[in-house]
């Protein structure tokens, strides 16, 4: 038996294993820079979310470039955990800052981490609505439950198996349970409020 074969396969192996260790360490910086940049977004801190969301968009340009060549590691679950957190950043920033949620295109991205990440951005509109709330500005915070109840009614509207999108059902119920818990939070303080008010009227 000829050792090329061997040879040959450690060639394309080798090259694919480098692949794999610089995407997964792309892919934290990613998740790391995504994360940050939201923290910084709910500080109030616009410039600087706005450096690190954009500093991992770059990082995951640079990730799908070097996998291109790869399709195999380019769709494993490391790729698509970070693309999903750097969609729910760039969601985040624009929902906060009011302007127009950038499409799965514009970011370029697949779909599935695309909705994953407007999923889970749920979850840090909620954290805004109780700032919000505990701020006293009721009004942002009933506009701010408008978007969530619109972003959890274009979720459920994605009716395909999960085994294609990564179990979105799973990430739809957490959003639907987070909308309703927000709801009910929205809901007292509002009560409280008027209840204040009759008092200050009696």
């Amino acid at each position: 038996m000829s050792p090329d074969f061997a040879d040959d396969a450690r060639v394309v192996l080798d090259a694919r294993f480098a692949a794999r260790e610089s995407g997964i360490t792309g892919s934290r910086r990613v998740i790391r820079d995504s994360a940050n940049g939201i923290r910084a977004l709910h500080r109030g801190e616009w410039d600087s979310a706005a450096a690190l969301i954009t500093q991992a968009g770059a990082a995951l340009a640079d990730i799908t470039e070097t996998l291109a060549g790869h399709p195999d590691i380019l769709y494993a679950g490391f790729v698509a955990d970070a693309a999903k957190e750097y969609c729910e950043a760039r969601i985040t920033e624009a929902l906060f800052k009011g302007e127009p949620v950038p499409g799965f295109d514009v970011l370029g991205v697949d779909p599935v981490p695309y909705l994953h990440g407007l999923g889970e951005s749920v979850g840090e509109l909620r954290r805004r609505l109780l700032d919000l709330l505990r701020a006293g500005d009721v009004n942002t915070a009933e506009a701010t439950l408008e978007v969530m109840d619109e972003i959890v009614d274009l979720l459920a509207e994605m009716d395909y198996p999960d085994g294609m999108t990564n179990g979105l059902r799973r990430t739809t119920d957490v959003a639907r349970s987070l909308v309703e818990r927000s709801r009910s939070d929205l809901t007292a303080t509002v009560v409280q409020e008027r209840l204040r008010e009759d008092l200050r009227r009696s």
